[in-house]
């Protein structure tokens, strides 16, 4: 009786490893309808286009872009004209308010214009247009940031969801049979001692399982602030896997990807723009070391040595004193500052490009020495285990073993699958392109 219950479990057991589905994820908290959400199966292509078009912080950088571009229309005003005009208030000998006029009036005036010498405007100019092409860089490195995070986390929820299915399966064939087992052990047909040890490995199993699902929930939380979707929505990624396993880093030579990551890096543009900045701050110093030129043009109806004069007037500061030299020395400094980062940048640019093909060839290496049959062979392996344990070869532990051996291959299997997608993620950004 106890052989045959035992053989009727395992029955069961296996039965439902290889025929269960996938139960939601959100079903094993119980009954926690709140958090109940609305799932939504996407492709790569589909999800890039919802981010371009939702994504708040790229639509934040673009009105940073706006306002730099307004900035050039504001370098190229011309200083305001001054005016002046003067009369008399109170005229005492006449004892009169405001007198116009011959002979007890008294009007002046004046218009100055300030004119910018030195090219103080054009400098300006070309630094309001300096600080808008960083400011698109900046949009551009943001989004290929962003994108980035897109991407990676977009493979990485379909491979922990791949791993949380075997996870699901072997919780619910468990479930069943300890479910089971309690019944017949206080029937004295099955030691208790063996219902503890199955009991152990399901708790095991659902604590791992746990794990698991707040890793997915983690990063389809940080995938749906990058799309901008509601915090209901459960995002299902639809991955074309035929797409992924035609992925080869061979495609492209070392020199050619260094190349595009020099051509294309908006951090390494960010750093040059930088550089040319700093050389523009440095040449408006200097020219504000040159005093500007102040024009002025003047009336006065009596008050000068001959009445209705009219005078034309200039006046400079004296660089004796203030000659800015302080700001002259630091915006030098500052050349030197941003050339150093640069190069700082670019030979960085050239690691992250090399580590990154490293890595795609290892990882691609590894995952092509996976055996495309072994999920296939796992159906014929159970059933072998499950004839071992009828003609009592193998005990129950030992077939659990061979199930625990299948689900730990299963987790690395995807682990190497999704690493690999992530080195070619990883040649993407690096080299701000899509290669891929």
């Amino acid at each position: 009786m106890q052989s045959r219950f035992r053989m009727t479990g395992k029955i069961v057991l296996v039965a439902l490893v290889l025929f269960s589905g996938v139960q939601p994820l959100f079903a094993q908290n119980g009954d926690e309808s709140q958090l109940k959400a609305d799932t939504l199966k996407i492709g790569i292509d589909s999800a890039e286009n919802i981010f371009v078009r939702q994504n708040l912080q790229l639509l934040a950088q673009r009105y940073n872009v706006d306002a730099q571009d307004a900035l050039i229309l504001q370098a190229k005003l011309w200083p305001n004209p001054n005016l002046s005009v003067n009369t008399l208030v109170y005229n005492t000998q006449t004892k009169s308010f405001f007198p116009f006029g011959y002979p007890n009036g008294e009007l002046s005036g004046g218009i100055s214009q300030l004119i910018l010498l030195a090219r103080k405007r054009g400098i300006s100019i070309d630094i309001a247009k300096a600080n808008t092409e960083l400011a698109r860089y900046q949009l551009y490195d943001l989004l290929r940031t962003l994108k980035y995070t897109l991407r990676t986390d977009f493979f990485n929820i379909y491979y922990l969801q791949q791993t949380a299915r075997v996870y699901d399966e072997e919780i619910t064939a468990l479930q069943k049979v300890v479910k089971a087992y309690d019944q017949q052990a206080g029937k004295g047909y099955i030691a208790r001692s063996e219902v503890v040890q199955v009991k152990a490995q399901l708790y095991s199993l659902q604590s791992e399982y746990n794990d698991l699902i707040n890793q997915i929930n983690d990063t389809e939380s940080e995938l749906k602030l990058v799309l901008q979707v509601n915090h209901s929505v459960y995002v299902v990624p639809d991955v074309d896997t035929n797409s992924v396993k035609a992925l080869d880093p061979a495609k492209y030579a070392l020199t050619a990807l260094i190349d595009s990551a020099d051509a294309n890096r908006t951090d390494l543009k960010i750093a040059r723009e930088n550089t040319e900045i700093n050389k523009l701050q440095y040449n408006y110093q200097k020219a504000l070391a040159v005093p500007d030129l102040t024009l002025s043009l003047g009336y006065d109806q009596q008050g000068s040595f001959v009445n209705n004069l009219t005078s034309l007037g200039a006046s400079i500061d004296l660089p004796f004193l203030n000659r800015n030299q302080g700001n002259i020395k630091s915006a030098k400094a500052m050349i030197g500052f941003a050339t150093a980062t640069q190069k700082s940048t670019e030979l960085t640019v050239q690691e992250n490009v090399y580590r990154a093909l490293q890595k795609a060839y290892a990882n691609n290496k590894l995952a092509q020495s996976i055996d495309p049959a072994f999920s296939g062979e796992f159906e014929e392996l159970s059933k072998a285990e499950l004839d071992n344990y009828e003609k009592r070869n193998i005990s129950l532990l030992q077939f659990q073993s061979f199930y625990d051996a299948y689900k730990s291959n299963v987790v690395q299997v995807n682990t190497i699958l999704f690493n690999r997608v992530s080195a070619f993620e990883d040649l993407n950004f690096y080299t701000a392109t899509n290669l891929y």
